[in-house]
């Protein structure tokens, strides 16, 4: 295990228009105190998620105090380089982060309405014209997610799609292949398709790939030198963490599968970063670098996914509600060889990127999740049973719940 402590804080990020990067008020300049991320809590955490399966694991917290890291393992089973906190790597699930503060910017562009049916801005491509451009970004919209079918069998069906390329249309059309799981509007269904179409939607209205968009809106303004999307391509250049997919049969050996197109996903999951660059993206987020007020607050406005009062979406974005009452909101990410978990507080000064380079084996995810609690809440105060019983329902630990799932799981 390597341990890295970097005592100043990366340097401030460039906003994507100062028109919404209005000066703190005299009330927000005097910061509440928080508590000190406890580092020791973060490395178990990924010593965990290394005991669950995973080759290595890496965290990197930005707080008031500057920038701390963490790494375990290796990133690199073949030559044994250890993990490295500066390495790059593909995040999956958090480029839907990434997608929606796009499609958001040409909402405040006026190029689309939220609330208006996806098939005024692409005719025909939905059978269902109350399918509106919001329950796309909520998970709301009853599309189907066409990867349940497609990874039913995870690693002959990874390697059915590892060098294969896409169309949306072609991903949208297996999507409709199969029934509808909720009505328009009606209940959360998290679904891979609801994100390709919104890819289709940027470069509908942009006239230009996503890759364009990603780069001239979000990339250069934060200067994310560590983050590209690299599609149809299948390597990821530089410094890098090799990613290791986990078979259905337990005991079968690991399968590397850091070369792949993503082509099955896109703009549902195909962005490669790096945890100092998620911290970037996820803290600007936050502070209103990227959305006015207005549309961030549309953006964080969330409901459940689930009963266990912890867990709610917004807008292309998740929140969790950690046990001491902090609030972080990002998102998760799960592609073939990695786990990621990319979050911030919603005023953007605390930020935590953690990854581990498996997948398809959820007690992994679990573990890494752990890392939130450790870094957002510190060290947990020794409770006597009779407080610990008169506690708030609300405060369970984030830690002890299973890891959601972005893609199918079989462990």
């Amino acid at each position: 295990m390597s341990t890295t402590l970097i005592a100043a804080l990366a340097a401030g990020v460039v906003p994507a228009a100062d028109a919404f990067a209005a000066p703190l008020s005299p009330a927000a300049a005097a910061a509440p105190s928080v508590p000190a991320p406890d580092m020791e809590g973060v490395t178990a955490a990924l010593d965990s998620a290394m005991a669950d399966g995973a080759p290595g694991a890496m965290a990197r917290f930005t707080g008031p105090s500057g920038v701390e890291s963490r790494t375990v393992g290796v990133r690199d089973r073949t030559s044994g380089a250890p993990m490295d906190i500066h390495a790059r790597f593909r995040i999956g699930s958090v480029s839907k982060t990434f997608s929606t503060v796009v499609l958001l910017q040409l909402v405040e562009e006026g190029r689309l309405e939220l609330d208006a049916p996806v098939n005024r801005y692409l005719p025909g491509l939905l059978p269902d014209d109350r399918i509106t451009v919001r329950h796309l970004l909520t998970h709301r919209s009853g599309l189907a997610d066409y990867t349940d079918a497609m990874f039913a069998d995870t690693v002959p069906g990874f390697e059915a799609v590892r060098n294969r390329v896409f169309s949306y249309q072609e991903l949208v059309d297996l999507s409709l292949s199969e029934p509808r799981t909720t009505e328009p509007g009606v209940a959360y269904k998290y679904s891979n398709a609801n994100f390709v179409v919104v890819g289709m939607l940027i470069e509908k209205l942009t006239g230009r790939p996503v890759s364009d968009a990603y780069e001239r809106r979000i990339f250069k303004p934060l200067k994310l030198r560590g983050t590209s999307y690299v599609h149809p391509d299948t390597r990821i250049e530089g410094l890098h963490v090799r990613g290791y997919l986990h078979p259905d049969a337990a005991g079968d050996p690991l399968v590397d599968s850091t070369e792949q197109t993503v082509s099955w996903a896109q703009s549902a999951g195909a962005v490669i970063s790096s945890p100092a660059d998620l911290n970037t993206f996820t803290g600007a987020l936050m502070r209103g670098r990227l959305l006015s007020p207005a549309m961030l607050e549309e953006m964080t406005t969330v409901t459940p996914t689930d009963a266990t009062n912890t867990r709610f979406y917004g807008l292309g974005l998740r929140r969790y509600d950690l046990s001491c009452g902090t609030r972080v909101f990002g998102h998760t990410g799960t592609v073939q060889g990695f786990y990621t978990y990319a979050f911030s507080t919603r005023d953007g000064r605390r930020s935590l990127s953690a990854v581990a380079n498996t997948s398809n084996h959820g007690a992994a995810n679990t573990a890494l999740g752990g890392t939130l609690e450790a870094a957002f809440c510190g060290k947990k105060p020794t409770v006597a049973p009779s407080s610990r019983a008169a506690s708030s329902p609300a405060a369970r630990d984030f830690s002890s719940l299973p890891a959601e799932r972005d893609l199918p799981e079989r462990h």
